[in-house]
């Protein structure tokens, strides 16, 4: 059992090292800080054998919170832990860039923080539907089409570079929606990116 964070293609790995010497292995991804280890709020993702999860789940439970299996392909739980990750510290630098530009413009971090709370509660339902459009590829633009998107963005952008503040980011997304608009996706919604971020098949 392996549940340090790593990459899917190296958990692929290891089960294979450990295939090689008749060792049943599982990999995990832990989804929660680890004060919460032990308790009713830790969370754990698991991925392996689903006969070897069994036998060993009451000795998971130990860890408290709560465990998912998430199918026999063992790279899956570093999938999701790589995946939820790259929200998590995208987000993170999203909002040290929102700080800085706020600050340029005499905003306190104090004052924006409520506002940027507010933002964060409208992603639940965004999530949901993005998730539905990827899924099906259907990108429905009716409410938000990309071209609109570019807009905004190009506001930060022009913005942030007027105070000396790095836009990199920003401007790597602008890029990626005005390269979809150039596909001819413009009336299409931001989520037809991941199609150009990733236009072939992952691993099943």
């Amino acid at each position: 059992m392996n549940v340090t964070a790593d990459a899917p293609d190296r958990a692929r790995n290891t089960a294979v090292w450990a295939d090689e010497h008749g060792i049943g292995y599982l990999d995990g991804a832990i989804m929660t800080p680890t004060t919460t280890i032990g308790t009713s709020a830790a969370v754990f993702l698991y991925s392996g054998p689903e006969e070897l999860y069994r036998e060993h789940r009451p000795v998971l439970d130990v860890l408290g919170g709560t465990s998912t299996h998430l199918g026999a392909e063992i790279g899956r739980a570093a999938a999701y832990d790589i995946a939820l990750l790259d929200i998590f510290w995208t987000a993170m630098a999203g909002y040290a860039h929102a700080l800085a530009v706020a600050r340029a413009e005499g905003v306190t971090a104090r004052e924006l923080a409520p506002f940027a709370k507010g933002i964060g509660a409208i992603l639940p339902p965004i999530f949901e539907q993005a998730a539905e459009e990827v899924d099906s590829g259907r990108f429905s633009g009716e409410d938000n089409p990309i071209t609109s998107a570019v807009s905004s963005m190009a506001h930060i952008v022009r913005t942030s570079e007027a105070h000396g503040i790095d836009a990199g980011v920003m401007r790597a997304a602008e890029g990626l929606a005005r390269r979809a608009i150039g596909r001819g996706h413009g009336a299409d919604g931001f989520t037809r990116i991941t199609e150009i971020l990733n236009p072939r098949r992952s691993v099943s």
